[in-house]
């Protein structure tokens, strides 16, 4: 009978120590968020509040932005143009709490080629990345098509030891999301993660602040808003609070009650949504909340 006790705790130490995590050991653990997008201001968009958030209680997030930015202005153009993005998205990061990369591909030239898919498979498995969050591979930028599809290319190869081998292959499969859009075509963007960024949304629109090259001289030019512009700092600031403002949609708001509850989601005034892509891990519900913890009722 003795020996039979010793047997069986020998085999529960085995077990505890060499089967997978359990979702109570992975619970305990900071979540690893890279978000990618083809712009040096694309990942604030897509995921700005949601950072902002995770990055307040300990997670690590990376912003990757695939091209350098070098085409985006009305009157700068490249090296010079690449270098003042570069520094807006390093001001992005301290004002966010994470960390932001920038890829040197030609901004309005971006194009799915093996080299650049091998730099988005090394900058997730660099990160060790647990979620995975980019664009959909349909709208209406070329550079923001073509980052969907990069990065849909990359979500199975960086399991793959053989592929960019000077970079160790993950040994666990990342959920991959998309960020919300609008576009309706080949079909509409679904609202699979919501989250509430009302505490955050300042801090986002912060992020856009930092983009001066963009948010008060590039977006306003091509959108033939310049002249509403304000000259004062605080001003501006005041101005892109409200031109951010939008009603959220219903069937966002309706997406968020399972995650918080009808009483919070009613209340909540800012959100980012996600859809969960089928090429990376399909979590439940309960480890899409230990990956975002943020999610409570």
């Amino acid at each position: 009978m003795k020996n039979y006790f010793k047997m069986t705790m020998a085999l529960g130490l085995c077990l505890f120590f060499y089967t997978p995590k359990s979702m109570a050991q992975v619970i305990k653990e900071k979540s690893r968020i890279i978000v990618i997008g083809a712009h040096p201001d694309d990942c604030d968009n897509e995921a700005g509040g949601t950072a902002a958030l995770l990055a307040s209680i300990g997670h690590a997030v990376k912003f990757v932005a695939v091209t350098n930015g070098d085409a985006g202005h009305q009157s700068m153009k490249g090296k010079e143009l690449a270098a003042r993005r570069y520094a807006e998205t390093q001001e992005v990061a301290k004002r966010l709490g994470v960390t932001y990369d920038v890829l040197d591909n030609h901004d309005g030239a971006l194009l799915p080629t093996l080299e650049v898919r091998l730099q988005i498979i090394k900058k997730i498995r660099e990160w060790n990345a647990d979620v995975v969050i980019a664009p959909r591979p349909n709208d209406y930028h070329p550079d923001h098509r073509y980052t969907g599809v990069l990065v849909q290319d990359a979500a199975y190869m960086v399991e793959v030891p053989n592929v960019a081998p000077e970079v160790p292959a993950l040994r666990k499969t990342p959920v991959f999301l998309y960020a919300q859009d609008h576009f309706q075509r080949p079909n509409p963007f679904r609202p699979d993660i919501v989250v509430d960024i009302s505490t955050t949304y300042a801090k986002k629109i912060s992020a856009f602040d930092a983009h001066v090259s963009q948010f008060y001289e590039w977006m306003p030019w091509i959108g033939r808003y310049e002249k509403d512009v304000p000259a004062g700092k605080e001003e501006r600031l005041q101005w892109m609070m409200k031109l951010y403002d939008r009603p959220m949609k219903a069937n966002i708001r309706a997406a968020m009650v399972k995650w918080y509850g009808a009483a919070k989601a009613a209340k909540a005034k800012q959100a980012e949504a996600f859809e969960i892509c089928e090429y990376g891990a399909q979590p439940n519900e309960a480890e899409i909340r230990s990956l975002f913890p943020v999610l409570k009722k």
